[in-house]
């Protein structure tokens, strides 16, 4: 049995991974003390159930130690295996020490998480320096990818595109969009003068301007590439572009900023936003499936090799 179980803020999500997988979907009772602690509840069973707790980890600072209870007390009450979903993982910025004395906030959160998950499922983490998540997690973490996602809704709803990428980081993930949807594509090049300043420079990109441009980028957090790059496209003769990213933070004002220069703007539901438009739930579950058969094809494995068990074709 799987307990699908969405902390606040998160319902829709996990309502579509229940829907979609036929899962149990679990129920959740918290609160704040008048003191500021919190206190939660878990109102399903989940006695000898394998509990997938879904909570998005745009913001989380503001919900990190409620996630830790609930993960806690599933374990307390007999859950099988507890795995967070989070669609969005948080602290992959401080992936090194630039200054000293500053923590390496990515190596702490991952160690948090580990010591109170089974397993963990995201979409596209903002690896920069690491290899893997294998590099920070001690437990089993999977890293899905929504750029065929991405690549489908783009096929869908523009016509003639042309998928330009926001700097020689993203040259591997906007190549394969293209590819999928057999699109041309372009990568700028990014110059950063500070967290707010920053420029991008494009390469000759004529010989498509008569495409509809499509900004893509894994996340828009401060927005200020992708502004600056959705501001100077029209500069060369292009249209007001569509921007489609996975993970649409959008910090401070940047959403608001970013629509005056764009026509269109979508994100995954990685993250509640008004941009939602491609649901990750799909992605999700059938890595979840998956997991699951491969698990059961081990135990029937190691169920034939055991003493005394009879195994066809065997002396």
């Amino acid at each position: 049995m799987r307990l699908i179980l969405p902390l606040p803020g998160n319902e829709a999500l996990a309502r579509r991974l229940a829907d979609a997988g036929r899962w149990e979907l679990g129920e959740l009772q918290t609160r704040r003390f008048p003191d500021g602690e919190t206190y939660v509840r878990i109102l399903s069973e989940v006695k000898d159930k394998a509990v997938d707790l879904v909570c998005t980890l745009g913001q989380p600072d503001d919900g990190f130690l409620r996630l830790i209870f609930v993960a806690d007390a599933a374990r307390v009450l007999g859950a099988r295996e507890v795995t967070l979903i989070a669609p969005y993982l948080s602290y992959m910025r401080q992936d090194r020490r630039f200054q000293p004395g500053e923590a390496v906030t990515s190596r702490s959160f991952a160690r948090l998480v580990s010591s109170s998950f089974d397993r963990l499922v995201t979409v596209d983490p903002h690896l920069h320096r690491y290899p893997a998540l294998s590099a920070l997690y001690t437990i089993p973490a999977e890293a899905l990818h929504a750029a065929p996602l991405l690549a489908d809704w783009i096929a869908a709803e523009v016509d003639q595109p042309v998928i330009v990428g926001p700097d020689e980081e993203s040259e591997q993930w906007v190549s394969a969009i293209a590819s999928r949807i057999g699109a041309p594509h372009a990568v700028l090049r990014k110059v950063r003068h500070g967290d707010r300043n920053v420029d991008v420079e494009f390469p000759d990109l004529s010989q498509w301007k008569a495409r509809y441009p499509v900004l893509v980028d894994d996340i828009a957090s401060s927005g200020h590439t992708l502004i600056e790059a959705a501001r100077k496209l029209p500069l060369l003769g292009f249209r007001r572009p569509v921007c489609a990213v996975v993970h649409g933070v959008f910090a401070e004002d940047s959403y608001e900023r970013l629509k005056l220069f764009a026509d269109r703007i979508v994100s995954s539901d990685s993250i509640s936003h008004e941009s939602n438009a491609i649901q990750l739930a799909p992605l999700i579950v059938a890595a979840i499936a998956s997991a699951e058969m491969a698990r059961e094809d081990i135990v029937r494995h190691r169920r034939l090799l055991e003493p005394g068990d009879e195994v066809s074709g065997v002396e």
